[in-house]
């Protein structure tokens, strides 16, 4: 019973593909009613249906997360639909630019910084306050192995993902005496839509797959169970951390 999540709701941005339709798969599957989320109705509604069809409770509701008032109405659509968030995943996130900071727009610095950091930072403000007087909540924010080294190719996206993890900590301080626990998970080299810039370019996916002791970059399925782990009884004593899952990329010395 320490991976049950029967009862619980969990709301996931970013969760109509890639990794945040296998967090969201992993969690229903544990149980969880699941909140099915991005820009676009009509692959929210697809995507909660074919959930639906193999058991798991889901509801889609499409949110802007540049957008404030788009995020508050995702919470209160999510309450309205199952009473309260029980497990956030903060998991929406864009990169626009490829290329060293020096050729970072400010427009393009400030639009990575506003969807990527401020969105996660605006919804755990309007979700902690009911968590904390129930007494317990999770939260879970998807970082990068981006924000852990300097990259000349995608160098703003890992700063917003440092930031996150920064968030995680501070969050998880703050609140962990209401016994609401804030974690980071920073997957290496995914295969999603978001990183196929990155895994269809033979060099990068070739030098991540020699640097890894694994040899191969990851699936998205490999990321949501960790995700439902760290949302499940199972992980009660975890909170602040940022935990990697990249296949050994970062500790290896390779080439």
């Amino acid at each position: 019973m320490i991976f049950d999540l029967t009862g619980k709701t969990a709301l996931i941005t970013g969760s109509s593909r890639g990794i945040g339709r296998a967090i969201a798969e992993a969690m229903g599957g544990l149980g969880a009613n699941v909140v099915i989320s991005s820009r676009t109705a009509e692959d929210c509604d697809k995507t909660a249906a074919e959930l639906k069809a193999t058991g798991i409770s889901a509801a889609s509701i499409p949110c802007h997360i540049g957008r404030n008032e788009e995020l508050q109405s995702l919470v209160d659509k999510t309450r309205d639909a199952f009473g309260q968030v029980d497990i956030l995943v903060c998991n929406a996130a864009i990169n626009p630019v490829y290329g060293p900071l020096a050729e970072v727009s400010d427009e393009a610095f400030d639009k990575i910084m506003t969807t990527n950091v401020r969105s996660a930072f605006t919804l755990c403000k309007m979700v902690l306050p009911d968590m904390a007087k129930r007494g317990e909540g999770s939260i879970i924010v998807i970082s990068s192995i981006a924000g852990l080294y300097g990259n000349d190719r995608i160098g703003a996206y890992g700063v917003s993902k440092a930031a996150e993890a920064q968030l995680v900590r501070n969050l998880a301080v703050e609140w962990g005496p209401k016994n609401i626990r804030v974690n980071a998970i920073s997957p290496g080299l995914i295969k999603t839509d978001f990183a196929r810039a990155l895994w269809e370019d033979p060099e990068v996916r070739s030098r991540s797959e020699r640097k890894a002791p694994l040899h191969r970059i990851g699936e998205p399925e490999e990321i949501g169970g960790l995700a439902a782990f760290l949302a499940s009884p199972a992980a009660s004593f975890i909170t602040g951390q940022n935990i990697v899952a990249d296949g050994g990329q970062t500790i290896s010395g390779g080439a």
